[in-house]
This record gives C-alpha cells, sequence and structure tokens, in this order.
C-alpha cells in the first residue's frame, strides 16, 4: 500500500504542474494600430484577446480585457500567419549540392511515400521563411507521376511529429505532358534523341494509359478489401491510396497547360476525385470550367515569363485576379524544388505582383492565408482571426503586402517564435566588421 501510494505520489508529481498550467492560462490582449481578420473586417485599431493557443475575441474592443495581460504594438498590424500552399521546405537546402536534397522519389508511381515525414527541422531555409510570416507549409514530394502525399507543418518545433499539424493532406499527381517538339531532326545537336511526332503521340498516349491502368488497379484492391477473405495481402502502395479513392482526402494534379487541366478534370470527374489544381498556367483560358467544377487552384506562375510569343507579358500577373473574379477559389503558392523552398519568404510579394492587375488587396492577402487554409481543410483552426482558431498571427510594421513592410513577431498557437535566421545572424556579424 505505501509503494502505491509513493508511486502515485510520483505521478502527481509529474503531471500535475502541466494541468495546473493549462488550467490557469492567461489571456493577453494584443493591442495593435489594425487587426486584419480576412475573414470578416479590418479593425483600426484593434484589439486581440488570446487565452492559451486560442482566439477569445477580435475587435475595436474586445470584452474581458481587465483580466488580461496587455502587450502593446501600437505602430504595428496584425495579419494571420501566412501559409505556403505548396512547397518543398525541408526537403532542400543547398541546390548545389545533392546530398541536401530529398524532395524527389525513384520510381512513377509512389503513393505510399510521406513527405512530411522527411522535413529536416534544423534546415536553415525554415527560420528564413518564418521571419517574413510564413507560419505553415504544405510540404509536397516530387519525382515520377503519382509522387505520394503531402503534409502540412508549423514552421517551428523540435522535430517532425511536434511540426505536424495535419497528414495526409493530399496526393499528389503529376499530370503527364501533352506538348510536342516539333524541331526537325536536323537541328537537333544529338540526333540520336530525335522521335518522330508519332512517337512522340504514342509516348504520352502510353503515359496516360499507364496512370489510368495504376488508379484502375488501386481501385480493384479496395474493392477487394472491402469483400474481405483470408488471402488478402496488405500492399503498402494501395493502402496509400485509400483515402483519397474514398473521397475523404483530395487529390492534387500538377498541370499547367490548357489540355493537361482540362484532361485533369473530366479525369477527376469521372472517377469521383475531389481535386485541386496545382501549377495552373494557362487556368484562365478554362476558367468557366474550373468555376463549373468547383475546383480550387493553387496557382504557382506570377512571375514566370509568358509560355507562347503571343501572349501578353502580363499574363501571369493578371491570372490570379481573373480567376478569383470567375468564382474560383485560389490561392497564391510557388512552384516546387530546391530553388522556390530558398524563396518561400516572398510568398507575400508573389500575391502583392498580382494587385496592380486586378486582384483586390484583401483577396492578395486572403491568397496567402485564409484560401490555402480551405483548400488545404483546415480553415477551421487557420487562414484567419475569429473567434475560436487558432491564435496564430504575425505582426508586421506596415502592409504586409509591401516589400518594404518587416515582421517584428510571429505568435505560433499562441507563443511567440523566434524571428532569428541566417540572414539576421550574418547581418549582426558583419555589420560590425571593421571599417579602413
Amino acid at each position: 500500500m505505501r509503494s502505491l501510494r509513493k508511486i502515485l505520489g510520483i505521478v502527481v508529481w509529474i503531471f500535475l504542474p502541466g494541468i495546473f498550467s493549462v488550467a490557469a492560462a492567461e489571456f493577453v490582449l494584443y493591442r495593435a494600430n489594425a487587426v486584419h481578420t480576412v475573414s470578416g473586417e479590418t479593425f483600426r485599431p484593434g484589439e486581440l484577446l488570446v487565452k492559451g493557443d486560442r482566439i477569445v475575441s477580435v475587435g475595436k474592443k474586445v470584452e474581458n480585457r481587465e483580466k488580461a495581460k496587455v502587450v502593446n504594438w501600437p505602430d504595428l498590424q496584425i495579419y494571420p500567419g501566412l501559409i505556403s500552399a505548396t512547397s518543398s521546405l525541408g526537403l532542400a537546402e543547398i541546390n548545389a549540392l545533392r546530398p541536401t536534397k530529398d524532395f524527389s522519389e525513384v520510381g512513377d508511381f509512389t503513393p505510399e511515400v510521406e513527405a512530411w515525414v522527411a522535413v529536416n527541422p534544423d534546415s536553415e531555409l525554415i527560420p528564413v521563411a518564418r521571419a517574413n510570416g510564413v507560419a505553415h507549409a504544405l510540404v509536397a514530394p516530387m519525382g515520377g507521376t503519382v509522387t505520394g502525399t503531402s503534409g502540412l507543418v508549423k514552421l517551428d518545433g523540435w522535430g517532425v511529429e511536434e511540426m505536424t499539424v495535419k497528414h495526409p493532406v493530399a496526393l499528389h499527381v503529376r499530370w503527364p505532358g501533352l506538348s510536342l517538339n516539333t524541331t526537325p531532326k536536323e537541328q537537333w545537336s544529338d540526333p540520336k534523341k530525335y522521335k518522330s511526332l508519332k512517337e512522340q503521340d504514342k509516348n504520352r498516349k502510353r503515359a496516360l494509359a499507364n496512370m489510368d491502368d495504376f488508379f484502375d488497379d488501386a481501385e480493384a484492391y479496395a474493392r477487394v478489401k472491402k469483400a474481405g477473405g483470408e488471402d488478402f495481402a496488405i500492399v503498402p502502395a494501395w493502402e496509400a491510396m485509400l483515402p483519397f479513392l474514398e473521397g475523404d482526402a483530395p487529390v492534387m494534379i500538377h498541370a499547367n497547360e490548357l489540355r493537361q487541366i482540362k484532361m485533369a478534370v473530366e479525369w477527376a470527374k469521372r472517377r469521383k476525385f475531389r481535386l485541386i489544381l496545382a501549377g495552373a498556367r494557362d487556368a484562365w483560358q478554362t476558367a468557366d470550367l474550373l468555376a463549373k467544377e468547383k475546383v480550387p487552384v493553387i496557382f504557382h506562375h506570377v512571375f514566370t515569363a509568358p509560355s507562347r510569343d503571343f501572349d501578353p507579358h502580363d499574363v501571369h500577373f493578371r491570372t490570379p485576379g481573373f480567376l478569383v473574379k470567375a468564382g474560383i477559389k485560389t490561392a497564391i503558392g510557388l512552384r516546387l524544388g530546391s530553388w522556390t523552398a530558398a524563396n518561400q519568404r516572398n510568398l507575400p510579394y508573389h500575391a502583392a505582383h498580382a494587385v496592380p492587375y486586378g486582384l483586390s488587396r484583401k483577396d492578395a492577402v486572403a491568397a496567402i492565408t485564409l484560401r490555402p487554409a480551405e483548400i488545404l481543410g483546415v480553415d477551421d483552426r487557420l487562414g484567419s482571426l475569429a473567434k475560436g482558431k487558432e491564435a496564430t498571427f504575425l505582426a508586421a510594421t506596415g502592409d504586409l503586402l509591401d516589400p518594404r513592410t518587416n515582421v517584428r513577431h510571429l505568435i505560433l498557437a499562441g507563443k511567440e517564435t523566434s524571428l532569428e535566421s541566417r540572414h539576421t545572424r550574418l547581418w549582426e556579424r558583419y555589420k560590425l566588421r571593421p571599417k579602413r
């Protein structure tokens, strides 16, 4: 009996402080020059009341303020934390060094690959993105046709387990290319690599058929598993696809060319998949179809040069505004790969560049906060500032879309997060260099 009491005493000693800390979570009132809720009104000045990791209220003058510890930011503006809708953050570090790149798998069909598991929490690129207000990123795989599944991670934490917010988010499919190379054989530097138009057409038809066969096999596996049987063998690749075949999670198709987009929409509709279109370079040409089928878009090409000689120079600057006006849920993101992993900090400027070309400022901010949260299925907790949502927000010196604005604070789930990065450390080091 005495030993039992001793064990219980140890358990209480270990867990009681945590219980009291949760119960005693204090109210914190953030006062700022402006609070941009994104989903509703902008309050100037504004107040945000937080308890623990949740928003209690937001407004011009909130209730229960007398109970709270006050944080005054009279010269700062509060926005929701930014969400990078597609990213290779944590999977790529230095583009010139192959061992630091882990964003692509070998093989054409690898649905069992879980990209977020490979995230390096100590990546130098994560603090750089965080320093400009990026709070969450969808880490997605590359390589082949069915590349694997993605997970949403917060850009802070000791390990992948602590960082991962939601998984799996989507199954990623890279639609086979449909373009043809019409360059005459005589102009090829290596004639051995030349393929006739007939060969190219045959190859692309084969790629589409192989993809269809793969999904047919996966659906057959699902039917057999549902029917049961003693001899049924578990196959990891097919198991990974079950949530997407059953409609519990979306399929994100990466497609850019007009024909790819049209075929992908028709294919997903036929198979009754929940479709998200990523890349979407030519989405403006088929906006009516995307709006009709209610296909959300993650647009990657604000700063991509026009792909055709006869396209206007600003065709991609105008696309986000055009898609929003067509009634399409539109997020703005960056392409996958090591180069863009190092440039995630520029996410707000991709959205900003669409503003002079037809996208409203409110929709531009929503395109990197609320819209990605809605598309990725986490808008019940992230993407805007509202009662009951997670207290994840940033405080900046001015308009978030202005490159001259600096992020001064980032609060992740109610806790202030360091904005120190390799950039700031180098700045501190070299600003003290000896003068000649």
